[in-house]
């Protein structure tokens, strides 16, 4: 046995980092069949491995360096799924949340000090302040869930950073108190840097992520892009001496809107912070609790049952008393309260600092009482509120269930079909259909490539595997399943209508067709064939920049769009586009459709950032394109002919595109129409092909140049 522990701890690296991926690979198995939340098995595995348990490995230089990034790495992930427009919509609710969750607890756990443990004034106030924080631990919990938009979480939150935040300013006011040298100039300083520093980030990081986002599409030049922004947030805050996960969070919050939820370049932020650094820093966690402490005697029971009970019963009142006061569900007031319980790093932190104050010559502010409370304190509330969080989830989950009276979603129809041909284009397409897709549906999406049955058939076939085997991969990265096919047909358009009835899809997503030179016919032979003998929607697109850097999306709506069949579902997917993208989106069109749109998005949609413009006619595109930024979207909703939104105004619509919008981001919806149109049923009444322009707009035309070259 003493051979046995003579290689304890372990000092390779090697060896170090395969234990710890063995604990963060069994310890969720082991949970799942115990029914406890992943979450306290790391902590409780580090306490194991721990120099205060079994000894097998050092609390480290690597503990440190993983730990601190996995904090900062929660810490950018609750910043980063936060929605904005809600966070301005209750910022009221974030103030208020946020000093209950500080004051109160803070207040209770001095006069506990106080009263019970006859600690001194500044030691009291320092454990007030270590109560009146708490770390965001079972946050994982919640992006496992799904519940990261969820009212609550955004206000558990932004409360937490609001209360970490005071309480790092009341723990920097005590460390002045031992200070000679600082007063009012330096507490002016203090709040100068802090303000400079946060309109740094607001100037700068929008326009970094812009320039880096619009020119660099490799995925891991992306991930190493935003770490690097996350860290030197975190770096700069800590320059001002202020904890470094403030930065962190900031740097999230600005970037959330340049990283859409359900893209690939999120899913690779959470999995890698989900899968590594967040379990190292749990782990790091629990090898600091020492459970031998509790065995010293009553009297160390006896400090922390008190300062666990009296900071958690502050954290509850805070959370159960603001649910009420917001009329909230019982729910939403466990979730509160779960996640705002915890302590874990910024408590150590504080103690640390306490450590280093000198009260009395050989005598500091925190002794080794203090010290073993708090950290013994941090395993008791780390479990309470991974419990308590767990179960709120699960609470909240069964309760959307069973309100969720839309009857749409279990008749929805959708299923996306993607028409790619270009390499360059088809990943934005991806993207595109990956933003406008119902999640809750998890259905397939459809990619075609069809070729034409010509002599060079075979390799172009060869072209399109690879083509498609390429979105396949980078649909995988964002957990979108993805059906493909390569089809060989004479006619393009008849290709992609057969391949659209054998899958059974709803919409078609394409790029748009790029010409050359100018055109006439700008929508070409095969798009005007395919519009013509599909009734389904149809979007084509043209991408000038990523579509994660747009600001706004600009709709076109034609008068008498809102009696086509087809109104409210690319309404739908261009409201999910905004709410993914967290961009304005802006209508223009006559009031009798706007007041529609309000109804709809405010009933379906209420948080995105929506304005209504009147547009009285088809003649104002031309002054509309004067508004038209290089990142907007600019978007018309267009018809077929013969159906009740058509209007003579669309025959010139190719001609104002071309002229007026050419190297804009442009979108062009065809919407659904009523019947179904098969290619084998011609008769004397409904042709089989209609062109683009009849002989009787030719004749117009010729005259109308005629006319002008006499006047001339």
């Amino acid at each position: 046995m003493t051979n046995i522990m003579s290689y304890f701890p372990i000092e390779s690296p090697t060896v170090i980092f395969f234990v710890v991926l063995l604990i963060i690979l069994f310890a969720p198995i082991v949970m799942g069949k115990l029914r406890i939340p992943h979450i306290i098995g790391m902590v409780l595995a580090g306490m194991a491995i721990g120099e205060h348990g079994l000894n097998i490995l050092e609390r480290d230089d690597s503990f440190e360096l993983f730990g601190k990034v996995g904090l900062l790495y929660i810490m950018f992930l609750a910043g980063l799924e936060m929605d904005l427009e809600s966070v301005k919509k209750n910022s009221r609710r974030f103030l208020l949340f946020g000093m209950l969750t500080c004051l109160i607890p803070m207040v209770l756990t001095y006069v506990m000090s106080r009263w019970l443990l006859a600690y001194s004034h500044t030691a009291s106030f320092l454990l007030g302040c270590i109560m009146a924080s708490n770390t965001l631990i079972a946050y994982p919990i919640i992006s496992r869930y799904g519940l990261q938009r969820d009212s609550s979480v955004m206000l558990s939150v932004g409360s937490s950073m609001l209360s970490l935040f005071m309480a790092l300013m009341m723990l920097a006011a005590l460390s002045a108190a031992y200070d000679s040298s600082t007063g009012i100039t330096f507490w002016l300083l203090f709040f100068a840097k802090f303000v400079a520093l946060i309109a740094l980030m607001v100037w700068s990081i929008p326009k970094l992520a812009r320039y880096f986002l619009r020119r660099y599409s490799d995925a891991i030049m992306q991930y190493i892009f935003v770490l690097s922004v996350m860290f030197l947030s975190a770096a700069l805050s800590e320059a001002i001496d202020i904890e470094g996960i403030v930065g962190a969070f900031l740097s999230g919050l600005i970037l959330s809107r340049y990283i859409p939820h359900v893209s690939p370049l999120m899913n690779r932020i959470e999995f890698i912070g989900n899968a590594l650094f967040i379990p190292y820093f749990l782990i790091g966690v629990g090898m600091l609790i020492n459970v031998g402490t509790l065995f010293k005697g009553t009297h160390m029971l006896w400090i922390v049952f008190l300062i666990a009970f009296f900071g958690t019963f502050g954290k509850a009142v805070a959370a159960y008393l603001s649910s009420l006061l917001f009329r909230l569900p019982k729910a939403a007031g466990h979730m509160m309260f779960g996640l705002t319980c915890a302590h874990a790093a910024g408590a150590i932190a504080m103690v640390m600092i306490g450590m280093r104050l000198e009260v009395s010559p050989g005598q500091y502010l925190v002794n080794d009482e203090i010290l073993n409370g708090v950290v013994i304190m941090i395993l008791i509330t780390c479990i309470i509120s991974t419990l308590m969080t767990e179960h709120a989830a699960q609470q909240i989950i069964l309760n959307n269930r069973q309100h969720s009276t839309d009857p749409a979603v279990k008749t929805d129809d959708e299923k996306i079909m993607l028409c790619v041909k270009y390499p360059e284009i088809a990943p934005q397409l991806l993207e595109l259909a990956i933003m406008v897709r119902n999640a809750k549906l998890n259905r397939s999406l459809v990619a075609v490539n069809v070729v034409y049955d010509d002599d060079k058939s075979a390799a172009n076939r060869e072209h399109g595997l690879q083509l498609l085997e390429r979105l396949e991969q980078r649909a995988s990265a964002s957990d979108t399943h993805m059906q493909t096919q390569v089809r060989l047909s004479s006619n393009i358009a008849n290709g992609i209508k057969h391949a659209f009835r054998e899958f059974g899809c709803s919409e078609i997503i394409m790029g748009m067709h790029v010409h050359t030179d100018v055109n006439p016919k700008f929508w070409g032979e095969f798009l005007q064939s395919l519009y013509n003998g599909l009734n389904r929607q149809i979007v084509l697109t043209r991408f000038v920049q990523p579509l994660n850097t747009l600001r706004r999306i600009q709709v076109v709506v034609p008068s008498r769009a809102e009696f086509e069949p087809g109104f409210y579902r690319w309404l739908e997917r261009l409201a999910r586009m905004a709410g993914n993208l967290d961009c304005r989106i802006q209508f223009h069109g006559r009031n009798e459709s706007l007041e529609l749109i309000r109804e709809y998005v405010n009933n379906q949609h209420p948080t995105i950032r929506t304005d209504y413009t009147f547009m009285a006619h088809w003649n104002e595109l031309p002054r509309l394109a004067e508004t038209i930024r290089e990142d907007h979207m600019f978007v018309v909703v267009t018809a077929r002919k013969g159906t009740i939104s058509y209007k003579n105004a669309l025959e010139r619509l190719p001609n104002e595109l071309q002229q007026h919008f050419s190297g804009k981001n442009l979108m062009i919806i065809f919407p659904d129409q009523h019947g179904t149109q098969k290619e084998e049923s011609m008769t004397f009444t409904t042709a089989q092909h209609q062109e683009e322009s009849s002989i009787y707009d030719t004749i117009a035309r010729w005259i109308h140049r005629s006319g002008k070259v006499k006047s001339e």
